[in-house]
C-alpha cells in the first residue's frame, strides 16, 4: 500500500478547489481502473489530482484537521482495495467523493458526532430548489474567503451540500449520489443551505464590525 505525503494545504484558500484536470473524467476513470489492476503509480497521480479538493470538503465535513487527515488517508486505502468494485454508474469523480464522504460518516460515527447525511435541514425538507433566489444573488456578492469562513458555522448536513456543489462544482445529481440520497432531498436541502449561510454571512459581518 502506497501512503501519501502528508497533507500541507487545507483546501480553505478558495471557494474553487480543483486540481489540474479535475474535470477529465475519463482520464480519472482511466486511473481507476490502473489502480484495480494493481497499479500502485495510479493511486500516487490520484492522490496529487485529490489530496486538496477532497482534503478541504474533509476538513469542512470533520472540522477537525487531524480527522480530516486521518479520513483521507483511509479514502486512499478504500480507493486501493475497492477500485475494483467501479462500474462506471457514476462519473470517477462523484465516486471519489462518495468513498470520502462515506470515509468520513464512519469516522464520525465512532466519534458520536453529527453526520451530514442523518442531521435534519434546517428547514423542511419539501421546499423545492426553484432557482436562483435572493440568497443566490447575495452568496454570488460576497467575497470566496467570507463564505469559507461563513461554511464553518453551518451544520454538518449544509455543509456537505455546499461544499460539493458551491466548492467542488459538482451537479446536483451528483452531490445527491456522493450523499446516498435523493435527489430531491438535495434540491430542498441546497434551498435551506443557501438561506443559512446568507445568515451566517450576516451573522459573520455583524461579529467583524
Amino acid at each position: 500500500m502506497v501512503r501519501a505525503p502528508r497533507v500541507v494545504n487545507d483546501g480553505r484558500d478558495g471557494m474553487t478547489e480543483t486540481s489540474a484536470g479535475l474535470g477529465a473524467d475519463d482520464e480519472d476513470g482511466r486511473l481507476v481502473a490502473r489502480l484495480a489492476a494493481g497499479d500502485r503509480d495510479a493511486l500516487v497521480a490520484l492522490y496529487e489530482r485529490y489530496q486538496r479538493p477532497l482534503f478541504g470538503y474533509l476538513l469542512r465535513l470533520t472540522d477537525d484537521r487531524g480527522l480530516a487527515e486521518e479520513v483521507l488517508q483511509d479514502t486512499l486505502l478504500a480507493l486501493w482495495r475497492g477500485a475494483g468494485r467501479f462500474a462506471g454508474r457514476s462519473g470517477a469523480r462523484t465516486w471519489i467523493f462518495g468513498i470520502a464522504h462515506r470515509q468520513a460518516h464512519n469516522a464520525l460515527r465512532r466519534r458520536a458526532v453529527p453526520r451530514a447525511d442523518a442531521e435534519a435541514s434546517a428547514g423542511p425538507e419539501d421546499v423545492p430548489d426553484a432557482g436562483p433566489g435572493p440568497e443566490d444573488y447575495a452568496l454570488a456578492g460576497a467575497a470566496r474567503a467570507d463564505l469559507i469562513r461563513a461554511l464553518s458555522r453551518l451544520s454538518p448536513a449544509h455543509r456537505a451540500v455546499l461544499s460539493l456543489t458551491l466548492v467542488q462544482g459538482l451537479p446536483q445529481q451528483d452531490v445527491a449520489d456522493v450523499l446516498g440520497v435523493p435527489l430531491g432531498t438535495i434540491k430542498s436541502r441546497l434551498h435551506t443551505a443557501k438561506a443559512a449561510l446568507r445568515l451566517a454571512l450576516t451573522q459573520q459581518e455583524e461579529d467583524d464590525a
